[in-house]
């Protein structure tokens, strides 16, 4: 005879939601860095600025190196992206080098208007490692 419980012939809801959620996890967090890895490559440090529409020059090194992604666990997603650095100014150099724009600047007491031309490195990075997320989930749930 054979036995078996009638909680065998369902699926056990929780145990498998976990492991979506791992693999979620595992798999967002792989595909932040390889976003962030390619958009640090695209940033040289150099003096002078890049040409519009390619990858910024850092002229310090900060941007290269505060670019982070984390794992949101409240909304199951990845946020990939520069850090906002404490400093005199309001914190938008990122996304005017992102997507261009104007801003005011001061320089020796004298304030200026300055229009930024775009120099993409989070989108173009992004684009760029996408074609690659499908293949971090498959196979993830065993």
């Amino acid at each position: 005879m054979i036995h078996l419980e009638f909680k065998q012939l369902f699926f056990d809801r929780k145990r498998i939601l976990t492991k979506v959620d791992a693999a979620t996890r595992r798999a967002l967090s792989k595909f932040g860095a390889f976003v962030r890895r390619s958009a640090r490559g695209g940033i040289r440090k150099r003096q002078e600025p890049a040409p519009p529409g390619s990858p910024p020059s850092s002229h310090s090194g900060l941007l290269r190196k505060f670019i982070f992604f984390g794992y949101d666990t409240e909304r199951k997603s990845v946020v990939i992206g520069p850090a906002r650095l404490g400093g005199k100014g309001r914190g938008g150099a990122p996304s005017l080098l992102e997507y261009g724009g104007e801003t005011m600047i001061k320089r020796q007491g004298k304030a200026r208007r300055v229009h930024y031309q775009a120099r993409p490195y989070m989108g173009p990075a992004f684009e760029k490692e996408q074609p690659k997320l499908p293949a971090l989930w498959r196979n993830s749930t065993k």
